[in-house]
């Protein structure tokens, strides 16, 4: 048995047009906002300096005889309380600048 087609015409002629054009496009890329803002870009820049800071005050300096131990120099209030703290502070303000909207 051979199937029949079916064939339906009417008079009514209507076009289907595109919705979206290259103009919407751009609009609608135009109109996206970004996650993060200029300043918080700073605020992230500013944390990492201090981050660097913090890691840089760590740095113990060298003693002047390499055979005798200096637990003052190593083991000193910069390199064991401040840097820490300054490390710290650094990663506040990085948690800040991507919270700050």
């Amino acid at each position: 048995m051979a199937k029949k087609k079916t064939i339906i015409t009417t008079n009514k002629k209507s076009t289907i047009k595109a919705t979206i054009s290259k103009s919407a496009q751009t609009v609608e890329i135009d109109n996206t906002e970004m996650i993060f803002t200029k300043t918080s870009y700073m605020w992230m820049l500013m944390g990492a300096v201090i981050i660097a800071i913090g890691m840089g005050l760590m740095i113990s300096p060298r003693p002047a005889d390499p055979n005798i131990w200096d637990e003052s120099i190593m083991y000193g209030f910069r390199p064991t309380i401040l840097a820490p703290i300054v490390i710290l502070a650094g990663l506040g303000v990085e948690i800040f600048a991507i919270f700050k909207k």
